[in-house]
């Protein structure tokens, strides 16, 4: 968003000046409607006309037509990510997600019932494992584990869920752990809803932790690549540092080496049955659909999962930061410095005004930061980014020091264009570039079904009303220079932490030892009958809708009575 700040401006600074003939309303407000049977919710105003559907079971539903290809574009997420771990078994929302992809009793196996009792001394052999404190004692019952888990692939389909998707014509199958939640992802052709659906109702109605052990490779190593990561590291230290007992800075994404070395699929299990119900879920998709044909199918299909009471976690308030706190790591690659500041959640009005402080300070070309250190060369890099969370949020700001230059230096300069954001000296018409920025970013997103879908995403697990979310820009265009200045003294103080990442030996490198794992050898090309009924069913076939320059073009005036189509 940053990269092109003046060409943003530019183009809506046009349209503002020149005006489209029309008029545009800014009231956001809730509005109910029902059609077919089906309730729903909406914002006035909304330019991605999006329905939010509650299925009986809690399940919420966010759908948005936008049919500039026959495409869809589907996330489900998760109000379960990382800050859910239990403190003394974290990584199980990242490693569940990894286990997600792996089938269920219908499908990912030949033979579930011979499986199963594989499946069922693996769960009781790690659990087993977990108890062991001894080296050479652990070495040789893993080389059980890996034994028994040998004889269990030879019932396990690999990759089914991907082959299905591929079979439907799917696309991005991916999914990602956050802080706040876990989001699964998956863009279909738009007539292959309904055998989408199918494969999701049984994914998520039930976990099946096949193919265990092998996977935990793919941890391991995920772990061990953030452990090299001088950048990653540096970033890690400043959430320490930040929260003091919150699980955004007590624990990481990916889990502390020895919860890795003893995972536990009974806990992955517990923690799929607790969070993983309708009442705790969203489909959110855009693109090429019908609101009510794709409600009833989504209803027909994922309204059979039943909900289950979710316990709110609970956090204690981190306490004030009173003075600034310092921390060094050490690595191997170029030094630089992580700054943050601690304020409230991405559902807050101060979230909003970190927004326009954080352009104000840097965005590539007319900030505080870029005017007075980047084109002035008195740092070899400085920038800064929102880190928006449900709970908190951060404004971080980063730093590289030129040649014979201190990091501490290129903290103090980085200051110093704060004290310049809370004196208020800073130019007038930069909120107004910076607000035309951020609609004309949203202009561009509008024409993605992608970021429509992430749009769903984040109000949903940020629990922001949807007539909220939309109006945020409209909110924005409210806030004057004297409540950012104000926010800014209220915000920029010495309540601080600042991590210098400088080179030299880490002296608390570590690295995760992977066990003895040997690889598994799958049939790739067997089939399940899930598989097999879902190739049967046909779907409708796609209609070409050809452009009519006459009908679906709309057209209007520039006050120069230049035409605008």
């Amino acid at each position: 968003m940053k990269r092109n700040f003046f060409f943003y401006t530019l183009v809506v600074a046009m349209l503002g000046i020149y005006g489209c003939t029309g008029t545009a309303e800014n009231s956001f407000e809730t509005k109910f409607g029902s059609e077919d049977g089906y309730d729903y919710e909406y914002s006035t105003n909304d330019p991605t006309n999006t329905r939010i559907y509650t299925l009986e079971n809690g399940l919420k539903v966010y759908l948005s037509r936008y049919a500039d290809e026959p495409r869809i574009q589907v996330l489900i997420p998760v109000k379960a990510g990382s800050k859910f771990d239990p403190a003394d078994n974290t990584g199980l929302a990242h490693y569940l997600e990894h286990m997600v992809f792996k089938g269920t009793s219908k499908f990912g196996t030949t033979d579930w019932e011979t499986e199963k009792v594989y499946i069922d001394s693996i769960e009781q052999m790690f659990n087993h494992y977990a108890t062991l404190t001894d080296q050479e004692e652990r070495t040789e019952y893993y080389a059980l584990i890996d034994e028994v888990s040998q004889e269990a692939s030879a019932y396990a389909i690999p990759n089914e869920v991907d082959k299905m998707f591929a079979m439907i014509g799917g696309e991005g199958v991916n999914a990602y752990t956050a802080e706040d939640r876990t989001v699964y992802m998956t863009n279909i052709p738009a007539n292959e809803i309904e055998r989408y659906l199918m494969i999701e109702q049984e994914r998520f109605d039930e976990i099946v932790n096949r193919l265990f052990h092998t996977e935990l490779e793919t941890v391991y190593e995920e772990k061990n690549r953030s452990l090299d990561n001088d950048f990653y590291k540096t970033y890690e230290t400043l959430l320490t540092c930040m929260f003091e007992s919150h699980p955004y800075g007590t624990q990481t994404g990916i889990g502390t080496i020895e919860h890795l070395k003893n995972p536990s699929i009974t806990e992955i299990k517990k923690y799929f049955y607790k969070y993983y119900v309708p009442n705790n879920m969203a489909v959110c998709m855009s693109g090429d659909l019908d609101y009510t044909e794709t409600i009833k199918l989504i209803d027909k299909y994922l309204g059979t999962w039943e909900e289950a009471p979710v316990e709110p976690v609970q956090f204690d308030p981190e306490p004030p930061i009173t003075e600034p706190v310092v921390k060094e790591v050490y690595g191997p690659q170029a030094e630089l410095l992580f700054m943050g500041f601690r304020l409230d959640g991405r559902n807050s009005r101060d979230y909003l005004l970190m927004q326009l402080a954080d352009m104000i300070l840097n965005n590539a070309q007319a900030g505080l930061i870029d005017l007075n250190l980047a084109q002035k060369q008195l740092v070899l890099a400085a920038g800064s980014f929102p880190l928006p969370m449900k709970d908190y949020s951060l404004h971080v700001f980063q730093g590289r020091p030129k040649n014979g230059q201190s990091l501490e230096e290129v903290k103090d300069l980085i200051l110093g264009q704060i004290e310049l954001l809370k004196k208020g000296e800073f130019e007038d018409w930069l909120i107004d570039a910076v607000i035309a920025d951020f609609k004309q970013n949203e202009m561009r997103q509008l024409e993605s079904n992608g970021a429509r879908s992430n749009h769903m995403v984040t109000a949903f697990t940020n629990d922001i009303a949807w007539s909220d979310y939309v109006s945020e820009l409209s909110q924005m265009e409210n806030i004057t220079k004297e409540e950012i200045v104000d926010f800014a003294n209220r915000i920029y103080q010495d309540n601080y932490a600042v991590v210098y990442k400088r080179n030299g030996e880490d002296p608390n490198k570590v690295r995760i030892l992977k066990p003895q794992i040997t690889k598994v050898d799958v049939n790739r090309n067997n089939k399940s009958e899930f598989y097999k009924d879902i190739e049967t069913v046909t779907p409708p076939k796609l209609t070409p809708v050809f452009v009519d320059y006459n009908a679906d073009i709309d057209k209007g005036n520039m006050k120069l009575d230049i035409d605008v189509l």
